[in-house]
């Protein structure tokens, strides 16, 4: 068997694929060691033998994958969670290709964050060249040829993957009432109007989440659907899970019917959905529950901004320092987090700046208080659609505004 890799980096010329069949009748599976370290990937490279081609990066093997079964060993530089971003959009974008990594220290945090990636086995340095190939059999023999170009998306080509990765708002908020599912619903429904890529809106409010009751919307598939054929979860097959809000184009994958099936979803399953959604919308919105769980942290990890929702009152004001608090121990990026003040004009006695400075952060947006608001809620409207001159209407335009380029304007 030839490499299914053309056209090879400067430095490693082109090699034969894997010598061993996996068995059963599979196809042969071509090996790649992928690490920016020149002897890293050397030295592995050459404990797999002449079936292992070297690349400096996952940007330089991406291109030259054919569709043909294909094991990554990844090198230690892969165990920083940086660099598992780019291995992770590759590993739930093309079916036929798995990874296994190679650490000088093999932590709990390091497994987590690989199996969280895709990544199907974790080795630590020194490794024997026999439990290396073992590795990889395993691996080998999971995988399958798929046919490339992959097919279009079954709804036309605004489904299709275009090299762009989705944008990721996760709402949050540290406590319930704060108007947290109103602007999630709101904030999606806007960016879909204007954006000329579909937009999702994930309900992750697991145990009782409102998006569908919200939007008015009688649901046929969950989340629940999703996790259940997660083994073969493509774009394709995700995108038949979404219903349509039809007064908007925007798309929804809705919390199950049920409490109890929350406990069949974790935050690696939350995760994968996500990033196969954003491989073609222009934005993926999430609702959360209001209190930190795995599945809350680990969208919030992946997250490109995070819109921390806090309402005008003590309480709230309380927890959402504290969750704030919470998240810079974690080693959340603070850049990505926005603070969204709701019933900003609310006569409670309490100063805009004076919960600026107790927080210690700006807010980036101030929803003010509306009657159209529970008006909306209790007819299954956005309000943004139900009373678009609203002020509450305005502020969430404005709000969109930090999402969207530059001169997007509305389209309806």
């Amino acid at each position: 068997m030839t490499s299914p890799f053309t056209g090879q980096p400067g430095e490693a010329m082109p090699r034969p694929g894997m010598g061993a069949a996996t068995g059963g009748g599979r196809p042969q599976v071509a090996v790649a060691v992928v690490d920016p370290d020149q002897a890293a990937r050397s030295r592995l490279a050459m404990q797999l033998g002449q079936g292992a081609t070297p690349f400096p990066s996952i940007n330089d093997l991406a291109p030259r994958l054919t569709g043909q079964p294909v094991v990554i060993v990844l090198g230690p530089t892969y165990s920083n969670s940086a660099e598992l971003q780019a291995v992770e959009q590759l590993l739930t974008a093309r079916r036929e290709v798995g990874a296994i990594m190679v650490t000088t220290e093999l932590t709990t945090e390091v497994l987590q964050r690989a199996l969280r990636a895709g990544v199907k086995d974790v080795l630590q340095l020194p490794v024997d060249s026999h439990a290396l190939a073992e590795a990889v059999s395993r691996v080998a023999s999971t995988l399958a040829v798929v046919a490339v170009p992959a097919a279009a998306g079954p709804h036309g080509p605004e489904f299709e993957a275009d090299g762009e990765i989705g944008r990721v708002i996760t709402v949050f908020s540290t406590k319930g009432g704060a108007g947290k599912s109103v602007i999630a619903s709101n904030l999606a429904v806007t960016l879909a109007r204007r954006s000329p890529k579909p937009v999702v809106l994930i309900d992750a409010d697991l145990q009782f989440g409102d998006i569908a009751v919200m939007l008015k919307l009688s649901p046929q598939h969950t989340v629940v659907d999703a996790v259940s054929a997660l083994d073969r979860l493509d774009a394709s097959l995700l995108r038949n899970l979404l219903i349509e809000h039809p007064p908007s184009g925007l798309w929804v994958l809705p919390a199950p019917l049920e409490p109890a099936f929350a406990d069949q979803i974790g935050a690696a399953e939350m995760v994968r959905i996500v990033e196969i959604l954003r491989t073609f919308c222009s934005f993926v919105v999430v609702d959360t529950p209001a209190y930190f769980n795995d599945v809350v942290l680990g969208l919030i990890e992946i997250s490109d901004d995070v819109l921390l929702v806090a309402g005008m009152d003590i309480p709230n004001i309380k927890n959402v320092k504290i969750g704030l608090q919470t998240l810079r121990l974690l080693n959340t990026p603070m850049e990505k987090l926005r603070l969204i003040l709701n019933r900003a004009n609310s006569k409670v006695k309490l100063d805009v700046g004076e919960v600026e400075r107790t927080l210690g952060v700006q807010a980036d947006a101030l929803i003010p208080s509306d009657v159209v608001v529970p008006q909306a809620v209790n007819r299954g409207e956005a309000v943004v659609l139900n009373a678009p001159k609203s002020s509450v209407s305005k502020a969430i335009e404005e709000l969109a505004d930090l999402f969207l380029p530059v001169g997007a304007k509305r389209k309806r």
